[in-house]
């Protein structure tokens, strides 16, 4: 009895230490590390029979610094989840057979990435493609007996000149390189090969794949989107939908797509739509009676509401069904019965799944909808058999997970919690949504604010300004790994959507329209004094951040006040005459972003450059860029770096080796971004503040 005692008073001991350690552990904060931990849910497919959800489960490595991918399926009603795939490759975009019977999906398992075939009953895996380059954009024909991809076609051509050959033995340098393309390097691929993206089929059983598609165009998404990124079967299974710019300026005219219909059988060409302006995601009714795209009639403006367009099967009496909402419309399915379309759109923030009848009339089926690590709007769905759908949906203390529901209901269910493990450890900072008036125009602000985990209003906190890029996007109340390790480190964050944020209105948007930046200066400083009306920012600690348009406004906001004590700019546009001639977006930017070139239009294109006002600069400013962002280029920031310089304004500038724009193609260098931010603003945080440096 005695000993019985003793074991059991030495349980209750073991047990209530765990409890305490457990408590302990999830009263931590994030921690940088934490990168390697985070996963999210994207890309669902729901069954044919509409029973199960094949989705990609995301995820990075911390041994090889990389991110991986595998593919789970999990029951409709969410049990059984479970993985069909696994190990360190990147496996991606599902897509059933119309039967059910079989998957497929892209994968580099083999070493590069191609199309392989998984049979659901035996798992049994087939390698169905040995292409050169990677394919995009896989379908299934309807009869289940072919598919359909885009992948890239070179196409070499002759140097202008003929070099001898070398004498043997000898190591000559690697030869020069020829350039005469308007886009000639692109961020995220880099430096392009010459050639142009093209439509293929191929049997289910195996073989050649054949092209259909022809021409010296882009169709589709490699080695960079111009369209849809992919093909679309009619019903019947004789023709591909896709959207091209097929037209002798297509490099002038970047976003003049048209949708056009291929025969499969012999690759003759007929077009569909024809305006100027982009005709995008051409779909296809069930019934076979109508075409869907979305678009819009171009203005060459900043921001333009892409609308959701239906016409006959052959293109003709088109009309918009989505003109009575005033947000942008993308990623469009048709309903199984033909009565109508489902979209994403953004308002006021938040991602939201919507629903148009062909006689336009408008319903949000849900919302919330997120894909990403960041509080830029994102978000998938796919919808299934009946009406039933699958979404990825996240809020502010959650990424991205599934969640399952019917068009005939109006609640959402979540089914997966791939980050629960590591959340069930942590504690994240309470998100706050705060509305406040411009200075300049009294006009209202939609923002978020983000605070330190144990929080106390009566204390003083330092202020972190984050500013969105775009700059036609939009921040929300969604999981953002960056802003929360700041608040973790003792920061007040505060993230906001000035004008021209999308999700407001083409009103709101355009009020930026070759005037960027601008009077967006009044509205991001006003979110900085409403939050110190509210009483506990510590006004001798601010702060202000931002990437490739937030890091634009980030230059600006210091060259128009000195009340931040620090900011860090990160891969900004400093000089717009000179992005313009070394992006990989420069047709654009001259005719949606300005008036005309700039040569012709110096005054406008200096009034707006941030080097107008970098002699008023006194803020300590870190610089921050990949060495291979060809959106921003290098460029710009070495010349905001080298103009602070001979002002004696103290700055640094960190070069990140073998990233493109956004910094995120490593783990590692991700966490590296994330610190150099945080570290440099503690370097200039003054003593006093309510938390202690860390």
């Amino acid at each position: 009895m005695q000993l019985f005692a003793f074991r059991f008073f030495l349980g209750l001991l073991l047990l209530l230490n765990s409890v305490a350690v457990l408590a302990q552990t999830e009263a931590d904060p994030l921690n940088i590390e934490d990168v390697f931990e985070l996963e999210s849910a994207a890309d669902p497919q729901i069954s044919p029979d509409g029973n199960q959800i094949v989705y990609v489960r995301q995820f990075a490595d911390v041994m090889t610094d990389k991110y991986y991918s595998n593919l789970w399926v999990i029951n409709f009603d969410g049990t059984e989840n479970r993985p069909l795939t696994t190990g360190h490759y990147s496996d991606a975009s599902p897509r059933w057979s119309p039967d059910g019977s079989k998957l497929l999906f892209v994968s580099n398992r083999e070493g590069s990435s191609q199309i392989f075939l998984r049979w659901m009953d035996s798992g049994q895996l087939a390698k169905l493609t040995n292409l050169q380059h990677p394919p995009a954009g896989i379908a299934w024909s309807p009869d289940g007996k072919q598919i359909s991809f885009t992948a890239f076609v070179p196409s070499p051509k002759k140097s202008l000149i003929n070099m001898p050959r070398a004498p043997k033995g000898a190591k000559w340098a690697k030869p020069a390189k020829e350039i005469d393309k308007m886009v000639y390097r692109f961020n995220g691929p880099g430096y392009l090969t010459s050639g142009y993206s093209h439509v293929f089929v191929l049997p289910i059983d195996g073989g050649t794949p054949r092209q259909i598609t022809s021409g010296d165009y882009h169709h589709g998404a490699a080695p960079f989107s111009r369209g849809s990124g992919r093909a679309t079967w009619s019903p019947d299974g004789k023709s591909l939908l896709v959207s091209a710019v097929r037209r002798a300026d297509a490099d002038f005219e970047p976003l003049a797509t048209e949708v056009y219909r291929f025969s499969v059988k012999d690759g003759s060409v007929e077009t569909l739509t024809s305006r100027q302006g982009p005709d995008n995601e051409a779909a296809i009714s069930p019934n076979g009676k109508h075409l869907a795209y979305t678009g819009y009639n171009d203005r060459y403006q900043g921001y333009q509401r892409t609308e959701l367009y239906v016409s006959d099967a052959d293109g003709s009496n088109p009309r918009s069904i989505s003109s009575s909402l005033d947000r942008k419309v993308r990623s469009i399915q048709w309903s199984p019965d033909s009565k109508g379309l489902y979209f994403l759109y953004d308002d006021q923030g938040t991602t939201k799944l919507g629903f148009a009848s062909m006689s336009g009339q408008i319903k949000t089926v849900a919302s919330g909808l997120s894909s990403r690590i960041s509080a830029y709007a994102s978000g998938q769905f796919h919808v299934g058999p009946g009406g039933r759908f699958v979404i990825t949906q996240g809020h502010s203390s959650n990424p991205s997970d599934l969640a399952v529901g019917s068009a005939r209901g109006n609640q959402t269910r979540q089914i997966t919690a791939v980050n629960a493990d590591l959340f069930a450890q942590r504690e994240l900072g309470e998100v706050e949504e705060i509305w406040y008036e411009s200075s300049h125009d009294q006009r209202k602000i939609q923002g978020w604010i983000i605070k330190p985990p144990d929080f106390d209003p009566q204390k003083k906190y330092p202020l972190i300004l984050e500013i969105h890029g775009g700059p036609f996007a939009n921040y929300g109340p969604r999981f953002d790994f960056e802003k929360q390790f700041m608040a973790a480190r003792g920061y007040v964050v505060l993230y906001t959507n000035p004008r021209g944020s999308s999700s407001y209105g083409e009103e709101f948007g355009n009020l930026i329209h070759h005037a960027y930046p601008g009077n967006d200066f009044y509205d991001l400083d006003s979110g900085v004094d409403a939050l110190i009306a509210k009483g506990y920012i510590d006004e001798d600690n601010l702060f202000v951040t931002g990437g490739s348009g937030g890091g634009v406004l980030t230059a600006w906001m210091i060259g128009n006040t000195d009340r931040f004590r620090a900011a860090v700019s990160v891969y900004p546009v400093i000089n717009w005459y000179s992005f313009v001639l070394t992006a990989d977006i420069s047709a654009f930017v001259t005719k949606y972003w300005f008036p005309g070139m700039p040569w012709d239009h110096v005054e406008h294109y200096e009034k707006r450059s941030l080097l107008s006002v970098v002699k008023n600069v006194k803020t300590p400013t870190m610089v921050l860029t990949g060495e291979e962002d060809y959106r921003t280029p290098m460029s710009e920031s070495e010349q905001y770096y080298q103009a602070l310089k001979l002002l004696d304004v103290e700055t640094m500038l960190v070069r990140v080796p073998d990233e493109p724009h956004g910094i995120r193609r490593f783990p590692s260098h991700w966490m590296a971004k994330i610190l150099y931010i945080t570290e440099w603003f503690e370097k200039y945080r003054s003593e006093g503040s309510a938390v202690a440096r860390q």
